[in-house]
């Protein structure tokens, strides 16, 4: 019996896939969980897999295109078996056809098989699909690298091993391309920006936010950081960031004021026990947040590697959904883009979140002497349904204190 394909929800607020590529083309042999298509979600790029065994048949979506959950994408058919228009048996049930509502009637033509020439060169260097977009972003030749993976494959950790100069910043490329001689260029929405667009409408219209503004002398915890990071050896893999002592103080901040690592929720505020950190992470087209767990327990060096694994997973679109949800609080740092200072928004239903501005030396007053010291500007905004502003500033404060004297954060 023919079973439909179909768009699944891939991440708990996808409402809608757009289909980035298809793994699998019209005629070929699929075993349930193989990946057919990786489809491009309100967060990231995950796999959608067979849940049968058979033939493809009947790809209904071609690559770029955007359907419902729920659409009907293509049918896994026996092989022999006519499969009427519109598929075959639905979800769970045996026999019933289904038609791809979400696709219209005038539905794409199959999508074709690749040449020859194309599939040689594709396989010229065997890397998994990770491994490859992480080389396209650091510009790394996959044919001068060993593998290390099954039968010399390239896996993600070969490209760790031949990282020999430091990433750069990131800096999102440009989403807009440029059409001489039109006034404008139309660009369609991706999946990350219809997402955003409806967080910002949930966060900034209903909930009532206020900022708070403080600026830390960050000399000590700057030394600090240069001393561990000689402990740690010249791997730039295992670097402690700002950003990580920056999370680091956050959590152990939230530890010692609950009322602020808090959700709204309709009739009640929730009061974390535990500190999950939300890390703002720049992508191409957006902006996403995967989450630093239990980060108030953890080492300064277990935050610098997890938080940099998660934000290259971030960038190649390869976070799961249990490594961007559940946060508690959130951080945001744009100090790497020379911004001095600035206001982020509420990630809800968290109660707060940190703006990171720069670290940048300012001539300051220190016991009576005018010195050159590094500065930081922390700005705090917070829901006023659940934050007072009493509360955010003595969170802040001891925020302030822990970065200022950093042996506070092993007290």
């Amino acid at each position: 019996m023919a079973t439909n394909v179909y768009m699944e929800a891939l991440s708990p607020t996808m409402e809608e896939g757009r289909v980035a590529k298809w793994h699998k083309r019209e005629g070929d042999a699929v075993k349930a969980g193989d990946t057919l298509a990786e489809v491009e979600t309100d967060k990231a790029v995950m796999d959608l897999v067979a849940r049968a065994d058979g033939l493809l048949r009947q790809v209904a979506v071609a690559e770029g295109q955007t359907v419902p959950v729920g659409s009907v994408v293509a049918v896994i058919a026996a092989p022999g078996e006519t499969v009427a228009a519109g598929g075959g048996r639905g979800k769970g049930e045996e026999g019933r056809v289904e038609s791809p509502k979400a696709v219209s009637a005038s539905a794409p033509s199959p999508v074709p098989r690749p040449s020859s020439a194309v599939v040689a060169d594709a396989t010229r260097v065997k890397a998994s699909p990770l491994a490859k977009r992480i080389a396209k972003e650091r510009g790394v030749d996959l044919q001068a690298v060993t593998g290390s993976g099954p039968g010399g494959r390239v896996v993600i950790r070969d490209l760790q091993a031949t990282a020999a100069t430091p990433t750069p910043v990131p800096r999102p490329a440009s989403p807009v391309p440029a059409s001489a001689g039109t006034p404008y260029t139309d660009v369609p929405l991706t999946q990350i920006r219809k997402t955003i667009a409806k967080r910002l409408a949930t966060s900034l219209g209903p909930i009532p936010h206020f900022f708070l503004t403080s600026e830390v002398d960050m000399e000590r915890a700057a030394e600090a950081r240069e001393a561990l990071n000689q402990q740690i050896g010249e791997q730039a893999a295992g670097k402690v960031s700002f950003n990580d002592i920056v999370i680091k103080a956050t959590g152990l901040a939230l530890g010692k004021h609950r009322a602020c690592n808090a959700w709204f929720q309709e009739d009640h505020i929730r009061y974390w026990n535990e500190v999950h950190i939300g890390m703002a992470v720049a992508v191409e087209d957006g902006l996403i947040t995967p989450v630093i767990r239990n980060a108030d327990v953890k080492s300064l060096a277990e935050i610098g590697r997890e938080a940099k694994a998660l934000a290259d997973k971030a960038r190649s679109r390869r976070l799961q959904p249990s490594e961007y949800t559940g946060s508690t609080f959130s951080v945001s740092n744009l100090g790497m883009f020379d911004i001095d200072q600035f206001t982020a928004v509420i990630n809800p239903p968290e109660a707060g979140i940190i703006a990171v501005g720069s670290i940048v030396q300012k001539a300051v007053v220190l016991d009576g002497q005018v010195t050159a010291r590094r500065r930081m500007r922390l700005t705090m905004s917070c829901d006023h349904r659940v934050i007072d502003g009493a509360t955010g500033a003595a969170f802040l404060r001891t925020l302030k204190q822990m970065l200022e004297n950093p042996l506070a954060m092993l007290l």
